[in-house]
């Protein structure tokens, strides 16, 4: 089995602290996953509490008026050891309250400068810019105070963690997915059956890399590129340009690409989105929204569109 070297420097009440959140949230998972109806398809991520404007977009959005929105507004894998030092990250903490690249050139990555090795040979590999990594490792992961992502984050509400806060059951379909840097490791570590499934007594060690600094940028690589990918197979038109491919990317990772497409093509129904949005941002909060602007459909694609606007900002990153 491998250990990746972010969870060997935790002590032991860090790492009793990560077993009881990573328990926490299966449970909390599962609930969800109940909520919604059962499978939640291929979503990759859940945020915890992100805020966002209380005003609904126009009905009838196409994808041109949705890219434009999303436009700034100012101009083979080895072992999965994380080659980056984290060791002064602590463990399952909150978030602070705070034209295209070449895909191997970063800048600006300031504190998270010891990812950039990582992003720019997942941006290499699958074709994916640097940048729109960044940007979506940016827009997913807990930071400290100071800026810094966190790669033992882990959201409360759900079992997504790491750095590119995947599901587990994501997590563990990406590990199954012919082509992708986990199922290379899970081929190699021997993790899969004869008919490609994770032998479920694998599946810890298999979740417990989403940790792993390196993996989990990759992961993120890998589910980005199939995101763009079959967002364009469905008849979205993505163009080339940095922040086009990393917002697309994000929605794909985000949502899912199934929830990504019907976002894109015409919106979430009602039900769906009251759904997806109380999971991201409380009931509370969620009950707020949809009271504000009058449906559930505007207030989820409201916040969404505001936070990706706001935090997948891909240009910061570029050279």
């Amino acid at each position: 089995m491998i250990v990746s070297a972010d969870l060997a420097r935790l002590a032991p009440s860090e790492k009793a602290a990560m077993i009881y959140a990573e328990a926490h949230g299966d449970v909390a998972n599962r609930l969800w996953r109940a909520a919604l109806g059962g499978d939640m398809g291929d979503a990759g991520n859940r945020h915890a509490s992100i805020t966002g404007p209380r005003t609904a977009e126009p009905a009838g959005f196409d994808i041109d008026s949705l890219m434009s929105l999303l436009a700034p507004r100012s101009s083979a894998p080895s072992a999965p050891l994380s080659a980056v030092d984290d060791s002064t990250a602590p463990a399952a903490a909150a978030p602070c309250v705070v034209g295209a690249t070449e895909p191997g050139r970063l800048g600006g990555l300031g504190p998270n400068g010891r990812f950039g090795g990582a992003l720019e040979a997942a941006a290499r590999r699958t074709g994916i810019p640097a940048a729109a990594l960044a940007a979506i490792v940016d827009a997913e992961a807990a930071k400290g105070c100071d800026g810094s992502w966190k790669t033992n984050s882990r959201n409360p509400r759900s079992s997504a963690a790491g750095l590119g806060q995947f599901l587990g059951a994501t997590w563990q379909g990406e590990a199954e997915r012919a082509g992708t840097w986990l199922h290379s490791i899970a081929m190699g570590q021997g993790w899969l059956s004869s008919d490609g499934r994770v032998l479920p007594g694998a599946r810890s060690a298999l979740l417990a890399l989403r940790y792993d600094a390196a993996t989990a940028i990759n992961a993120t690589a890998d589910y980005a590129h199939r995101s763009v990918t079959l967002l364009k197979k469905a008849g979205i038109a993505i163009g080339e340009d940095i922040t086009t491919v990393a917002r697309a990317a994000y929605l794909g990772h985000h949502l899912g690409t199934a929830d990504a497409v019907r976002f894109l093509k015409g919106g979430l129904g009602s039900g769906r989105a009251k759904l997806l949005l109380h999971a991201q941002v409380g009931s509370a909060a969620a009950s707020r929204r949809i009271a504000s602007v009058g449906d559930a459909a505007s207030a989820h694609r409201s916040w969404l569109l505001d936070y990706i606007d706001r935090h997948v900002t891909p240009t910061r990153f570029a050279v």
